[in-house]
């Protein structure tokens, strides 16, 4: 006869307890994975538990959100200490719920036997329990949390560990001597934290290290040279630190990076030839430093994998933008505040870029075409130059979301401009400064009845005349309304309080008139508004949000009154 196999056993009575003061200690579940937690048996249809085929211990729990990004999918509660009890657990993985408090149990430290260890993505508390005791432990995620205190001594003493992510949280003082003996570290992310003290040298014998992102802290002095030997180094994140000193030349031997980001720190002296070596390289950000002239010559033949650089607001005095910029096909462009001079330049594949930043420069002449064969282009930035052209002449991309042309010398009917891109991608729009004229058009259905996608519209500092269109209301996904310092005139409409979304609303300094209309109560988002310096008059609209705006904000007109100014 043929033998059957046994049926699997139910999971054991004390495992099932503990999983059981799990769930009592979490009070609310949209989720509700946890509705499937009923019935003796854990292993069977209880969502997120895997037990032993053999024995019925509980070795695994994974616990995630059904939905990334969903706000409505959480759990609410804190983590029971009897998780320590479940001494077969190899994984534990409660991440991305978002509203579990409260501190790490201490009793995780028991779980001898687990590999992985992923918290991420809460609201967790406290300081990072002594986890040293983990034999086995080869992940440890707490990232997107609330803890705070220093990174453990004790973590040097679970010896597997191959990732580590403590990144976006609230941690202080230096990196542990004690993780020197990590030796098979692959995965390094401490990120978004108040770290401190200097990167230490131990940190390039990691010779296994892909990934490394200290960035958003506050190490300071140099750049270890032992980082040359981490020759199988993927991504190198250290911006938005207080890192000083020259770049070492040894980052020519980093031949396998694919991104490297310095942005934001107080390197300074001239970028090495060495690093042209990098053959892998598609991300390079070395902006907001002190880097001098001259950028390596080797750099026309080098970087063959480059599709985005950023050497931004550095001490480089370019004159022109470089061949090796405009001969390839990058997607990211960012040079801004590179003293570049003349005409904009021509790329050789303009269809391929996807963002370019040429502000802050001394760049001359007509815009119109500029754009012309940029099919691709999404977000464009040549503000602060001295850029003259007929605003309702400039030919966009269809897929541009966002454009700043603030701060130059543009002119010409901002009524035709806005008429001929409503509909269109635009979702950023700044012409802030400029010598634009015209009159606000009447805003409704574009081509074919598409609605404007505007969410950011900045026309300050103008010469725009006319009133506000009662028709604003159609801008529906307005976040940011500001005309302030044109020769607007009129009333302000009441339909205006239709944009739900509105946060800030600038109309300063025009010759606006009448009252401040009821309706503006509706915008329950505003954060910031400014009526100042116009001729306006009666009782300012009592009531959120306008009860949290100061005096300034309506300072200097006709006849305004009512808090937070004098009674009517």
């Amino acid at each position: 006869m043929q033998s059957q196999n046994p049926p699997p056993p139910n999971c054991s009575p004390s495992d099932r307890a503990a999983l059981l003061h799990f769930k009592s200690h979490i009070l609310v579940d949209t989720t509700t994975i946890l509705s499937s937690w009923v019935g003796t048996d854990c292993c069977g249809a209880w969502e997120g538990i895997e037990c032993d085929p053999r024995s019925g211990r509980v070795i695994g729990i994974q616990l995630l959100s059904h939905q990334n990004g969903d706000s409505s999918q959480y759990m609410k509660g804190t983590l029971s200490p009897q998780l320590g009890s479940l001494q077969f657990l190899q994984v534990l993985v409660i991440s991305g719920l978002k509203e579990i408090r409260g501190t790490i149990p201490q009793s995780l430290s028991n779980l001898k036997k687990l590999t992985q260890l992923y918290l991420e993505d809460n609201k967790l508390e406290g300081t990072i329990p002594s986890l040293g005791n983990l034999p086995f432990l080869r992940a440890l995620s707490f990232s997107n949390n609330r803890l705070v205190g220093q990174v453990p001594l004790s973590l040097g003493y679970s010896l597997s560990l191959q990732q580590i992510n403590l990144g976006k949280n609230f941690l202080t003082g230096p990196i542990p001597p004690t993780l020197k003996t990590l030796r098979g570290l692959q995965y390094l992310d401490l990120n978004n934290n108040l770290l401190s003290g200097s990167i230490p040298s131990f940190v390039g014998e990691f010779k296994n290290l892909t990934y490394v992102d200290l960035s958003h802290n506050q190490f300071s002095g140099t750049i270890p040279v032992t980082l040359s030997s981490l020759t199988n180094l993927l991504d190198l994140n250290l911006e938005h630190n207080q890192l000083k000193g020259e770049l070492p030349v040894f980052l020519g031997n980093l031949r396998l990076l694919s991104s490297l980001s310095l942005a934001h720190n107080l390197l300074t002296g001239p970028i090495p030839q060495s690093i042209a070596k990098m053959q892998g390289l598609w991300y390079l950000n070395l902006s907001r430093n002190g880097f001098t002239d001259p950028l390596p010559t080797d750099l026309a033949k080098g970087l063959p994998s480059l599709l985005s650089v950023d050497l931004s607001y550095n001490n480089l005095r370019l004159g022109s933008i470089p061949n090796w910029v405009t001969m390839r096909k990058l997607t990211n462009v960012h040079l801004a505040g590179c003293g570049i001079r003349g005409t904009l330049p021509r790329f050789t594949s303009p269809n391929s870029l996807n963002t370019l930043d040429l502000s802050s420069n001394f760049l001359t002449g007509d815009t119109g075409l500029f754009f012309k064969n940029m099919t691709g282009l999404q977000r464009a930035k040549l503000s602060n130059n001295m850029l003259s052209s007929d605003v309702s002449s400039i030919a966009l991309p269809n897929d541009l979301s966002a454009l700043d042309l603030s701060s130059n010398r543009m002119y010409g009917s901002i009524t035709l401009f806005l008429e001929s891109h409503y509909g269109s991608s635009l979702e950023m729009l700044t012409l802030s400064n400029n010598q634009i004229t015209g009159a606000l058009p009447k805003f409704g259905s574009g081509s074919g009845g598409s609605r404007s996608r505007l969410k950011w519209l900045d026309l300050s500092r103008n010469r725009i005349v006319g009133g506000l269109p009662d028709s604003i209301s159609e801008l529906m996904g307005l976040v940011r309304l500001d005309v302030s310092r044109n020769v607007l005139k009129g009333s302000i409409p009441p339909s205006l309080g239709q944009l739900e979304r509105l946060m800030w609303l600038d109309l300063s300094y025009n010759g606006f008139s009448g009252g401040i209309p009821q309706s503006l109560l509706g915008l329950k988002s505003l954060r910031h508004v400014s009526f100042r310096v116009n001729d306006l008059c009666g009782a300012i609209p009592q009531g959120k949000p306008f009860n949290i705006f100061p005096p300034v904000a309506y300072a200097h007109n006709k006849c305004l009154c009512g808090r937070p100014l004098l009674p009517c």
